[in-house]
Formats: C-alpha cells, structure tokens, sequence
C-alpha cells in the first residue's frame, strides 16, 4: 500500500496544501496572498505571515475534500522547514506540528528547495538518479548534482547576487509591467525581438568558466538593463522584455548543459518558478534535444511554490525509509539545499 502524504508549503506568499499517494497527485491546493503584495511591488513578510494563519485550515479542508480522503486516512506529514521567509515559515511548521502529533503520524520536515526537484517524480515512473537540476526562483538560481533527492545532493553552483526571478522581479518594476515580474516580462516579450538588444551574460567569460563555472550573476544585467533605458529615450518595450529574458535564459542553459556535460549525467530537470516560463522552456527543449539530454519540466502549475512538492517529497522519503524529524523543530530560513530534511 503506497503512503498517503499531506504537505504543507508555506515559505513565501502561498498558503499550499497537497496530498499524494506514492507518485499520484490527489489534491494540490494554493491560497495565494500575492494581490495583497503587488501594490508594494514585492512580498511584505508580515502580511504573508498573517495570510498564512487565515488560509491554513480552510485550504487543508478544502485539499481533503478534493482527495476525498479524510485526516486518518493520513500516513505522514510533510513541511517546508526552510529556507524561506521565517514567519511564514513558522506558520507552517507549527501547523504541521500539531496536526502530526494530533494525529499520531510521523513528521517530516523538508527543505523546500530539493522538493522544487522532487515534484517532478510526480509525473513519471522512470527512476532520474542522479540527475542535474536547474533550480531557479524568485530567491534562488542553482545548480545541483541530485545523486538521492532523498539524501544525496550537491550544489555545483549559485546565484552571487540576484536569483533569476529577483531580477526579473526587478526589470519588470522599472519597466512599469506589475509583480510578479517572471509572468509580467513573459508576457511582454511574446511581441519583442530576442534579438533587439544585446544585453550581458554574466560570469560567461573565459576566465568565469574557469573559475566559478556553474555560478550565476544577474545583477550587471539589471544594471545594462536600467542604464539602456535611461540612455535609451524611444526604447521598445517588448523588445527590452524580450532580449532581457533571453539574456537570462541563455545564461541559465549555458551552465545547466554544461554541467551536464562536465559531469557525464545526461538528465536536467528544470525546477522553480522561472521554469513556468515558456521560452525558457521552449530553448531548454531546443537545446537538450541537440545535446541528447533527456529534459523534465514539470507542469507550469507545479514549478511555482505548492503543496504538492513538499508531499511528494515527503512520500519520497518514508518509501526510501528516510527517519521522520525527531521532536519538536525550528524553522530553518536559511537551510542549505545539502540538508534535505531536518
């Protein structure tokens, strides 16, 4: 009998409830805060953590009804622990708690970066270990060697200033398109040319690729960006948007191939809320297939932030006899994608 898994994803600006049994989907419910953000052009920590408290217990009702299961029909409890933002973190954390020790179930308490990977288990069968990942978020841009994503994962390289969303977060601030900016600036680019403007590539010199060949820099391209518009008094939107995005892309698939490459796994899988993006998912096919990469991109609905990847994560862990987290627990807002549980 394969486990019944309730997760609970609460690191950032969505309230996010699912439930799995083994690899199948039962009910994936978000309650997202992000309209009450939007007017202050980003996530305001307080109001997230107050959502949160009024969003929990409906979205676990309305996540069970959609499971048709009940709460003793539940085998374990899963977490996001970190990192993320610490009170909306705690939210979660404390909800989980009570509901596992209410219940009598074991508790896991995840990281919510390696169940950005892990949902993507959800949509097939085949084994992916090891693999590389390419996780990239509004707060994170890495990339990952996944040997176990119940245990075994190693950073190969990071974000040294801006993650990928951030920045798009930001250009699309300065150029008047609203937040969240990843769906904003995508949606402005479907009528500019990608080739309009030649932004920079960071750390994509020779020297770079010698020295820090897998890390990322997104802010020498926020600032071209700015001073282009400054400078540039008739400039296109779309064609900003476009050739900004492609900047970012291009840079994200340079380094995921190559260390694919360098490491001889012939498997990506793209993780995160920037891999809803569509031409990033458009090239990433373009570019695996040509390089005989086997490519996973799990549904655009299941890379933003959700309950799903934490439950899956969860019943990842109990079908590889992973422990469940031991007594009471803190929230982590700085967990390192290494440590996959707590």
């Amino acid at each position: 009998m394969q486990p019944i898994v309730l997760g609970i994803e609460t690191s950032c600006d969505e309230t996010a409830i699912g439930i799995v049994r083994g690899r199948t989907l039962l009910a994936n419910v978000i309650a997202s805060s992000v309209d009450e953000h939007a007017r202050f052009g980003g996530v305001v920590p307080e109001i997230a953590s107050r959502a949160h408290l009024e969003a929990m217990l409906p979205s676990i009702q309305r996540a069970l009804t959609d499971a048709n299961v009940s709460l003793s029909d539940i085998d374990a409890i899963a977490v996001t622990a970190g990192p993320g933002l610490v009170g909306a973190l705690l939210v979660g954390v404390a909800s989980a708690s009570g509901l596992a020790q209410g219940l009598g179930r074991p508790l896991y308490g995840v990281n919510h970066l390696a169940a950005h990977v892990s949902v993507d288990y959800l949509t097939h069968d085949q084994p992916t270990d090891p693999t590389i990942a390419l996780l990239v978020s509004g707060g994170h841009s890495s990339l990952l060697q996944v040997d176990d994503i119940t245990g075994s994962i190693t950073k190969l390289g990071a974000t040294m200033d801006d993650a990928a969303g951030e920045a798009f977060d930001k250009i699309a601030r300065i150029l008047d398109l609203g937040f969240p900016g990843g769906p904003a600036i995508g949606r402005e680019a479907v009528s500019g040319s990608a080739s309009a403007i030649d932004f920079p590539r960071g750390l994509t010199t020779s020297n770079d690729w010698a020295t820090r060949p897998y890390d990322f820099s997104f802010s020498g391209l926020k600032t071209a960006v700015a001073r282009y518009l400054e400078g540039t008094p008739t400039y296109i939107r779309a064609d900003v948007a476009a050739s900004f995005q492609e900047a970012i892309v291009d840079v994200l698939l340079l380094k995921a191939l190559a260390a694919c490459k360098s490491t001889g796994i012939d498997s990506l899988v793209i993780a995160g809320g920037v891999a809803a993006n569509s031409r990033l998912r458009a090239v990433a096919a373009e570019r695996c297939e040509k390089a005989g990469i086997a490519l996973r991109v799990p549904s655009p609905a299941l890379c933003t932030d959700n309950g799903a990847m934490v439950a899956s994560l969860g019943s990842l862990m109990v079908s590889a006899g992973r422990p469940a987290t031991q007594g009471a627990f803190d929230a982590d807002s700085s967990l390192k994608v290494e440590q996959v549980s707590l």
